[in-house]
């Protein structure tokens, strides 16, 4: 489906930064290990420091390794059945996240979207993980579709991946965190806990 896959990879390898559709809403992303890039999603998006990013990739057991492990049997269950979905699990983080992208915070959330283009793009990027957030200024509505996102970002982001008719649902994903068996819910969105 998606034309421009070597160009997405080389970008991104390349400490860029691009836009895409999710099936919430349209989200900002760079590898993760790209500190120079992150630092560029926040001079875009005129993002406040202590507004962490969130780590997103096509399949759960790419972002496993980002986690501290074992996971608590309340994290799989979120996992098994919400994975992909609009559900953004908050959780301790691991040594291999960096705490550039978590506001040197000790967490870290992890989605699993459920669209085609976007697990695309995963599939064939270095790490097949993206560090993302939502593709608009800080304080503005979230894009929800393929106009808004490009005129938002066409001219601070290295590509606004088309959709291909994927289109974003519109509405953010649930934010819960898992602290051992407890949750805590920052955000409720598409998903009801």
């Amino acid at each position: 489906m998606l034309e421009n896959v070597e160009k997405i990879k080389e970008i991104l390898d390349n400490d860029g930064v691009i836009a895409y559709v999710t099936d919430t809403v349209w989200g900002l992303g760079c590898l993760p290990s790209s500190e120079k890039a992150v630092k560029k999603i926040y001079e875009i998006k005129h993002r406040e420091a202590q507004k962490p990013l969130i780590l997103m990739s096509s399949e759960p057991y790419h972002l496993l390794e980002y986690v501290k492990q074992p996971l608590s049997k309340t994290a799989s269950q979120l996992i098994k059945q919400y994975f992909p979905g609009a559900l953004t699990l908050v959780l301790e983080k691991s040594e291999k996240t960096p705490y550039y992208m978590t506001s040197n915070m000790d967490t870290v959330g992890i989605r699993v979207p459920n669209n085609n283009v976007f697990k695309e793009i995963c599939d064939n990027i270095t790490g097949h993980v993206l560090a993302t957030t939502s593709a608009n200024l800080s304080h503005q509505p979230s894009a929800k579709t393929y106009e808004q996102a490009y005129e938002n970002m066409h001219d601070l982001v290295d590509l606004v991946v088309p959709d291909y008719g994927d289109f974003a649902k519109g509405l953010e994903s649930t934010v819960v965190g898992v602290f051992g068996d407890d949750l805590k819910i920052f955000r409720q969105g598409a998903i009801k806990l």
